[in-house]
């Protein structure tokens, strides 16, 4: 007999080589992903078949998800279909100890896990955007436990059709595979991949991880296909056969499977004197009429029956094949069937009773090529009224289904049983975290009504209202910057329909919805919740509500912080009154953020503090996490780093438990601040990693990364970092805002470390988009005009610098978006303005705060510029003074390794010994660091309370002491202590 073509496996020597080796290092524990994309019928399916079959050789487990049309499809389906065939094929309990603390969230995603585990308590309720990143997290959580015991390939075929949220999740996973025993085998086509196509995104994501690799699938090559055609044919074809065959197909072995099994069916062989070729057969160039001809083989009642199944979709159900093939006995419809599996049109699904797919996509898209516009108008109608009938009146996942169907038969059906579905369709995909699938069926079920999707027009009636709500919170879901007004525009529309209806439940519920804290600077947040508190009764409970989300808005939106402050004032009184701890815990926490960017530092530690012993008390981790988030930043920010420490970790604790995606880039970008103030650059670039990773960019983490590579003199990396958030910003809507405020003052801090003035236009365009707004928050208005206060600086401008040392100076006393004291600020800038003595004072401020607080870069920069400061006063003492600031300074960056302030230091030091001034001397050689150590020593200091008392290192310490001990010729401490009180050092 010969051999199927879909067995055949020749050639592809190079690819198999590559996927072997992602196999072997998956099985080391470095988890591979490998992309194989081509043209259809290529081979993409076949090669990770062959690789399916070594690995399972090698006692590796293999589960297999499929993509099929985006809009029948659920959400996550490419991922549900792997999962699902493993819980069905395995006891609860084995699975349960893998999904561990994520089967919660793998159960609203695959129904038989919730069937099978009924008493399953839900996960607690997130916003759509870290709902969703924890499903991710749950699900690559639960791969990476089932691949400890058993190494894992997963292959995912046919991406160029998958959603969005599975995409987003695949990228999810390659960022948490790298120690893992997985391989990730996709497959797409590249002919149907545009520069708009959702996977294009991804594949550029994908791109940047280094378990990633992409491999294009040619056609074989010529010396190939004779070895492919003869064991395909099972004979050996003749030469001017072979050449013809590749000649026509290019290599294409599923255009070469179709043309060897037409040429079989005709008895052609090598030794026919009448042997024909592809062209002789008038065989078209396309694999479409290839498998045309292959379906013109079949009884016209299976063709028939098989084109009922295309319109159904590349995967069908049986059950409903029978439905719309009423005239067709069971009987004869299952022979029908198998009629097309020998024919190899269609496979059964492994681990599917009764469910059955298409052998490829093209043979489906012959069938629906074969049929008039009209036909299927009326199949798709047939088929959206049959699945009605089986799913009833909650068609839950299948909503999307159902949407497609009548979609594709709106001229015949009308747009009611759209919107209807498409609706549901939407609702559903928004509760799975599939936003962007959300918003693709709402916007259709709009559009089929003619319902503009933007625009201020209120809602023409009830159905209308939903969808624009709908859409309004997929927009809001998806955090994308850009569709927040939108999003906010829908929800307007949607409230003014109800308001106008005399639906106030409906209004106050639409305008009380979670929106992201970044719509606060938006102006159609805050006329929404105006509008909504004059719907509620004064004193309500709604109020309450209402007023804590308003209090946001109003200050950011107005600059108001009195109307804030009597808005949070009024919903505690509320929450209190009701007993409502979740609001009096929210409206506390907006408290403290409003305070916090008002500059009012006490009073955002006062509100935090209140609020988190309620949230231990009632284990609320979801605000408590934010309390902890402004307790820690209030206390580094004035100087408390030592205090600091606790609630930062305690932090990254609750955003680790939560799995929220937004808390833990804030807790590790937040850690990253304290630890660079700390001269820990390696945790500071392990935690600024963390929030990297998931969020490539992230404006704040951007900001702090680049002033580190600058510090530590690579300005190459500081140079890539600095031009990702620029980019980050330019995808901001102007204004007065973080995204506009880091740059412009991180660009200006760095350059004072490199020297390098490229880009001032670019930090003083986004420092102007904050100080020429009507209204910016405080702490905003404080970095925008801290960075034209460098800018300042920089250029000697003398008149600029008065007018910001005017401005900043009520904000002394603080450290600055994690990057600067500002007593150091207002010390360079009026030595800017010439008044040096001013100055003095203030780096002396400077210095006691960074002793005090513990911050040994910003001790050094302010000993240098101190220093800097006095030798351009040059007073008596100053020489002196300024050698004692800059070996301080030396030692602190030296220790740090921060080379371009060293070099700084160094060059200042031999400015400073030009000016010759007695230096004290020492015995024995002794310099004034070790003399310093001896004193220490004599008081009876250990050497970790030297290294916290001289901002030195444990190492240094040592090196000191060492060094001490040879000059003095002493042998012990006690010697040291001795030598002190003979030479007059020990005090």
């Amino acid at each position: 007999m010969a051999s199927q073509p879909g067995q055949i496996f020749v050639g592809r020597r190079e690819e198999m080589a590559v996927l072997q080796t992602a196999l072997k290092d998956a099985l080391s524990g470095r988890g591979r992903l490998v992309m194989l994309a081509g043209e259809p019928g290529i081979g993409k399916t076949r090669i990770a078949q062959e690789l399916a079959t070594q690995a399972r050789s090698l006692g590796v487990q293999v589960l297999w998800g499929w993509c099929y049309e985006r809009e029948g499809a659920p959400p996550y389906w490419p991922w549900v279909q792997p999962i699902q065939s493993y819980v069905l094929g395995t006891v609860p309990g084995q699975w349960l100890a893998q999904m561990g603390p994520g089967a919660a969230d793998l159960a609203d995603l695959i129904p038989e896990v919730r069937e099978k585990l009924p008493d399953l308590e839900p996960s607690p309720a997130l916003e759509p955007q870290q709902s969703r990143f924890r499903l991710s997290n749950s699900i690559s959580t639960f791969l990476k436990n089932l691949a400890q015991s058993q190494a894992l390939v997963i292959v995912l075929d046919d991406l160029h059709w998958a959603d969005t949220p599975s995409l987003l999740l695949l990228e999810f996973l390659a960022g948490q595979m790298a120690e893992s025993r997985i391989l990730v085998i996709g497959t797409y086509r590249d002919i149907e991949v545009s520069r708009q196509h959702p996977l294009t995104e991804s594949l550029a994501q994908l791109s940047r991880s280094p378990a990633f690799h992409r491999l294009v699938l040619g056609g074989l090559e010529s010396e190939d296909v004779g070895p492919f055609v003869r064991a395909a044919g099972g004979v050996n074809a003749s030469l001017e056969l072979i050449n013809a065959i590749y000649a026509h197909t290019e290599g294409n072995p599923l255009f070469m499977s179709e043309v060897i099994r037409l040429l079989g069916d005709q008895a052609v062989t090598e030794s026919s004197d009448r042997a024909s070729t592809p062209l002789e057969l008038g065989l078209p160039q396309g694999v479409l009429d290839v498998i045309g001809q292959r379906l013109n083989r079949l009884s016209d009642e299976c063709v028939a029956v098989l084109t009922t199944a295309a319109v159904i979709g590349r995967q069908f159900e049986f059950n409903v094949l029978g439905v719309l093939s009423e005239d067709i006995t069971e009987l004869r419809l299952l022979e029908l069937v198998e009629e097309a599996l020998d024919a190899h049109i269609l496979q059964e699904l492994v681990g599917h009773r009764d469910r059955y797919q298409f052998s490829h996509a093209l043979v489906q898209q012959t069938l629906l090529e074969r049929i008039s516009t009209s036909r299927r108008v009326r199949l798709h109608a047939r088929i959206g009224e049959t699945l009605e009938t089986l799913y009833g009146d909650q068609p839950g996942d299948q909503a999307a289904e159902l949407a497609y169907h009548f979609s594709e038969s709106l001229p015949a059906t009308g747009p009611g049983m759209l919107v209807k579905y498409s609706g549901l369709a939407g609702e559903r995909a928004l509760e799975a975290y599939a936003h962007e699938e959300a918003l693709a069926h709402f916007e259709r079920g709009l559009v089929s009504r003619a319902i503009t999707l933007t625009g201020s027009q209120p809602a023409s009636d009830e159905e209308a209202a939903a969808l624009l709500f709908g859409l309004g919170c997929a927009k809001f879901a998806t955090v994308e910057r850009h569709m927040l007004p939108g999003a906010v525009a829908c929800l307007r529309r949607a409230f003014d329909y109800y308001a106008e209806a005399g639906e106030l439940d409906r209004a106050v519920a639409v305008a009380q919805h979670p929106k992201p804290l970044a719509t606060a600077f938006l102006a159609g947040a805050a006329q929404l919740n105006r509008l909504a508190l004059e719907l509620v009764q004064p004193g309500s409970h709604d109020e309450g509500r209402l007023l804590s989300e308003y209090s946001i808005s109003v200050y950011f939106m107005e600059n108001d912080f009195e109307s804030a402050r009597q808005a949070y004032t009024r919903a505690l009184a509320i929450a209190c009154r009701e007993n409502d701890t979740d609001l009096e815990l929210r409206t506390l926490s907006n408290a403290a953020y409003i305070n916090s960017f008002h500059g009012n530092y006490q009073e955002c530690l006062e509100h935090s503090s209140r609020g988190l012993e309620m949230a231990r008390r009632v284990d609320n981790p979801r605000v408590e996490v934010e309390l902890q988030f402004w307790t820690g930043a209030m206390r580094y920010q004035t100087g408390d780093l030592h205090g600091a420490k606790p609630h930062l970790e305690r932090m990254r604790d609750l955003a680790d438990r939560l799995q929220d995606r937004y808390w833990l880039i804030l807790a590790h970008w937040l850690s990253a601040q304290a630890s660079i103030y700390e001269g820990d650059w390696e945790a500071a670039r392990h935690f600024s990693d963390q929030a990297l990773d998931l969020s490539s960019t992230d404006f704040r983490t951007l900001a702090i990364r680049m002033h580190l590579e600058f510090e530590l003199g690579d300005f190459g990396q500081g140079e890539a970092y600095l031009e990702l958030l620029l980019a980050a910003m330019r995808l901001a809507p102007p204004g007065p805002t973080q995204d506009y405020m880091l740059p412009a003052f991180g660009i200006p801090l760095a350059s004072r470390v490199s020297g390098d003035t490229r880009h001032f236009e670019a930090a003083q365009a986004a420092a102007d988009a904050v100080v020429t707004a009507p209204h910016a928050p405080t702490k905003i208005m404080w970095g925008a005009k801290a960075g034209l206060g460098i800018l300042a600086v920089q250029r000697g401008d003398s008149i600029a610098a008065a007018d910001h040392y005017a401005s900043l100076t009520p904000s002394r006393g603080k450290a600055m978006a994690g990057l600067l004291v500002l007593d150091r600020l207002l010390g360079l800038l009026a030595q800017t303005m010439g008044n040096t003595d001013l100055a003095a004072e203030h780096f002396e401020d400077a210095l006691s705060f960074c002793r005090k607080g513990g911050f040994r870069p910003e001790l050094a920069w302010t000993c240098y510029d101190y220093a800097d400061s006095i030798l351009m006063r040059d007073r008596s003492g100053d020489q002196e003074k300024a050698k004692s600031l800059l070996e301080e300074s030396l030692t602190i960056s030296t220790d740090l390794s921060m080379r371009p302030l060293m070099e700084r230091v160094a060059a200042l030091q031999q400015r400073a010994e030009s000016q010759p001034v007695r230096a004290p001397t020492y015995p024995d050689g002794l310099t004034r660091r070790e003399v310093d150590v001896i004193r220490l020593v004599a008081q009876g200091k250990t050497n970790r309370e030297i290294a916290g008392e001289l901002f030195i290192s444990l190492n240094t310490v040592l090196h000191h002491v060492s060094s001490v001990l040879a000059k003095t010729e002493k042998t012990n401490r006690a010697g040291i202590a001795t030598y002190a009180a003979q030479h007059d050092l020990a005090g």
